[in-house]
C-alpha cells in the first residue's frame, strides 16, 4: 500500500515522500480514508505509530480543496486541542513539514510565554491551529480568535487531557465551535468522562484502534536493575559511562528530583539537564534542542513534560524511578522503539517499589526480565507497605477541576 492509494493529494504524497516514509502505518492506512470521507473517529493507538500523520494528511487535503478559502481571516477552519505545549509544538512541526506544498497558514499557541505575538499572528489569519486548552480559552476569552468556523475538530490524547484536569475547559471551547463539523478524538483509554464526552460530541463515529493500549512495543528491549534506592544515581552514571550512551531520557517522579538529578549527573561529568513543567517555555525547547543536537547526553523529565516529545531514533528510556500509574510505563517507554525502530528501556527498581513492578507486569502481561547489574542489588520480592498503597493499578490521579495552565 502506498499513500497515494489512500487517496490523498501529490502535495501531500510528496511531502511524505520528502520525510522519507514510503508506506503508511497501520493507524493511517485505516484512518486516512475515513477522515477524507468526513466520518467522525474515535482513535486509539500506541505511541510511535504515526497516529499524528494519520489525522493531520487527510485534514490538510479538506483545507486545501478548491473553494475553501476562509472568509473572516480570523476564523479557524482546523483545531487540535492537545494537554501540553510540546504536543502542540510536535503536531504544529508535522502540520508544516506535510503542508509544506500548500498555501496553508499554522500556529500553535500555549501557556507559558507571552500571548501578544500569539494574537498578532491569529489576526493575520490561521488555517490550522493547535492549542493547549488554558491558552485556547484566554484568546477565546480576549476575542483573538474566532472558532465559529471550525470545520474539524481534532482532541488529541483526550485521556491526559482528563488526568490534567483540562475536560472543564474543553466544555467550554466546545460551546464557541459550530454544531455540524468533523471531529476527530484520540485516547489511549477511554474512562468513562471521555465516553460521556465522545457521546455528546461525535456523530456515529468509526472506531480505529490499533493494538490495545496496555501493549509494549515488541521493538523495545525492556530490562529491570534491582538497585537499592540510595544507589541509583551512581548506578545510572555507572550505565551511560560504561555503555556510552549519548542519547538517554531519563524519568523522574516529581519537578525537585528531575533538577536534583540532573545536577548530579553533570557533577559526575555526564551533560544533563532537566525538563519539566516548572520550567520557562524558552527553558524547555533549549533543553531539547539540546539534547537533539547531542550537547546534552542526558535529558531528565516528568511524566506531563514528556508527553509529546518526538525524538527520531532515540535509542535509550530510562525510569529512574517507576510511574505510580502502570499505564503511564507504557508511554514512557513508547518515547524509543519508535516508527519500528529498536529501542532499549531500562528500569532501575528497588525494593520500595516492588508493588508499582507487579501492577505494571500484570497492566503489559509479561514479565520484565531481571538483570543484576554486578556491585548492585536490591530485594524485589517484598514491597513497602506504603508503596503497596499507593500503586493500585486501577487509582487514576486525582482529577481536580482546577486547571494546571503552568503544566501547558
Amino acid at each position: 500500500m502506498s499513500f497515494s492509494s489512500l487517496g490523498l493529494r501529490p502535495e501531500l504524497v510528496r511531502a511524505v515522500a520528502d520525510k522519507g516514509y514510503e508506506t503508511p502505518t497501520p493507524i493511517q492506512a485505516q484512518a486516512i480514508p475515513l477522515i477524507l470521507d468526513g466520518r467522525d473517529l474515535m482513535g486509539s493507538a500506541q505511541t510511535g505509530t504515526g497516529k499524528t500523520a494519520g489525522f493531520t494528511l487527510p485534514i490538510l487535503q479538506r483545507l486545501n480543496r478548491p473553494g475553501g478559502q476562509r472568509n473572516n481571516p480570523r476564523a479557524v477552519r482546523a483545531l487540535v486541542i492537545v494537554p501540553t505545549r510540546e504536543l502542540a509544538m510536535q503536531v504544529n512541526r508535522s502540520v508544516e513539514d506535510y503542508g509544506r506544498w500548500m498555501q496553508l497558514k499554522s500556529l500553535a499557541v500555549f501557556g507559558g510565554v507571552n500571548i501578544n505575538p500569539q494574537k498578532d499572528r491569529l489576526a493575520r489569519g490561521v488555517d490550522f491551529l493547535v492549542a493547549t486548552p488554558g491558552r485556547l480559552l484566554d484568546l477565546v476569552n480576549q476575542r483573538s480568535v474566532d472558532l465559529s468556523r471550525v470545520e474539524v475538530l481534532v482532541l488529541d490524547e483526550a485521556d491526559r487531557m482528563l488526568d490534567m484536569g483540562f475536560i472543564r475547559d474543553i466544555r467550554k471551547l466546545l460551546t464557541y465551535l459550530p454544531e455540524r463539523k468533523q471531529t476527530l478524538l484520540f485516547s489511549a483509554t477511554f474512562p468513562e468522562p471521555i465516553k460521556q464526552l465522545a457521546d455528546g460530541l461525535l456523530n456515529s463515529p468509526e472506531r480505529v484502534e490499533i493494538g490495545r493500549h496496555n501493549n509494549t512495543v515488541e521493538s523495545i528491549q525492556q530490562v529491570i536493575h534491582p538497585v537499592e534506592k540510595t544507589r541509583k544515581r551512581e548506578l545510572l552514571s555507572m550505565l551511560i559511562g560504561s555503555n556510552d550512551w549519548r542519547q538517554v531520557l531519563v524519568f523522574g517522579r516529581t519537578k525537585h528530583g528531575a533538577n536534583r538529578l540532573a545536577k548530579q549527573l553533570n557533577a559526575d561529568g555526564i551533560a544533563a539537564t532537566a525538563i519539566h513543567g516548572n520550567k520557562s517555555q524558552s527553558a524547555r525547547t533549549e533543553a531539547l534542542a539540546g539534547f537533539k543536537s547531542g550537547k546534552v547526553r542526558v535529558l531528565v523529565a516528568t511524566d506531563i513534560a514528556a508527553r509529546g516529545l518526538d525524538i527520531e531514533q532515540l535509542p535509550h528510556v530510562v525510569n529512574y524511578e517507576l510511574p505510580q500509574v502502570a499505564e503511564d510505563y507504557v508511554h514512557r517507554i513508547g518515547r524509543t522503539g519508535r516508527a519500528g525502530r529498536g529501542g532499549q528501556a531500562i528500569s532501575l527498581v528497588c525494593g520500595e517499589e516492588s508493588a508499582q513492578l507487579r501492577d505494571i507486569e500484570r497492566f503489559i502481561k509479561r514479565e520484565i526480565p531481571r538483570q543484576v547489574v554486578s556491585g548492585f542489588s536490591s530485594d524485589l520480592s517484598v514491597a513497602a507497605p506504603a508503596a503497596t498503597a499507593k500503586a493500585n493499578p486501577k487509582k487514576r490521579r486525582r482529577r481536580s477541576g482546577s486547571r494546571r495552565r503552568i503544566a501547558a
